[in-house]
């Protein structure tokens, strides 16, 4: 379970929110939402343990997440605005650095079928910059298939996927909470996964 009490955020002199109280189970879907600016990016990297907040404590499985850095790392997937690929590499590189850099053991039958898992079948081996931003955003997403955490923090995971990549992102979402995993993501646009109630919570 990830827990969260009386959690407060500043930007600045700037107050995003304060007070922030809820918990997330195995199996559980939660959007984050509110305007530009209410603090949704600067939560969800608090959450990962890259921003200290201004207040409050977050707990993984009962333990600060300060106290067990390396361990909670192991066991999150982050996603953010940016892709973080390398595009001199090719997608399967990616995968593999970004494996190596989360402690995770990757061989090129996982990574490759993770990538034609998004779409990316005879694109393994390309360098990166001459793919599309879609493709790109796809290399980024395939970091998801390779290892076992079971936290997804997702900002803006749509982010230039078509249509056909967003139903694939809602399956795979829907796959991940079935056995166990928890998702937590802000989207502005329609994110939904077949069985599931989304949980919301406003920073509005």
């Amino acid at each position: 379970m990830l827990e969260i009490s009386d959690l407060a955020c500043a930007r600045g002199d700037h107050r995003l929110f304060s007070g922030l109280c809820f918990a997330l189970s195995a199996g559980e879907l939660l959007q984050v939402e509110g305007v530009n600016g209410s603090g949704k990016t600067s939560l969800l990297r608090s959450l990962c343990g890259f921003l200290i907040p201004e207040a409050g404590t977050i707990r993984w499985r009962g333990e600060d997440i300060r106290e067990m850095r390396e361990d909670y790392h192991a066991e999150m997937v982050y996603l953010g605005h940016h892709n973080a690929i390398k595009d001199e590499l090719n997608a399967l590189e990616n995968l593999h650095i970004n494996a190596g850099l989360s402690g995770c053991a990757l061989d090129d039958k996982q990574a490759i079928a993770a990538l034609r898992r998004m779409g990316l079948k005879g694109r393994e081996t390309l360098p990166v910059k001459v793919l599309s931003q879609g493709q790109r955003r796809r290399v980024a997403l395939a970091r998801l298939l390779v290892g076992n955490a079971p936290l997804w923090i997702l900002d803006e995971p749509l982010t230039a996927l078509d249509v056909g990549a967003v139903g694939l992102m809602q399956e795979l979402i829907g796959e991940h909470l079935a056995n166990g995993g928890m998702v937590i993501y802000t989207t502005h646009q329609p994110l939904e996964v077949a069985g599931v109630t989304t949980r919301r919570l406003s920073l509005s």
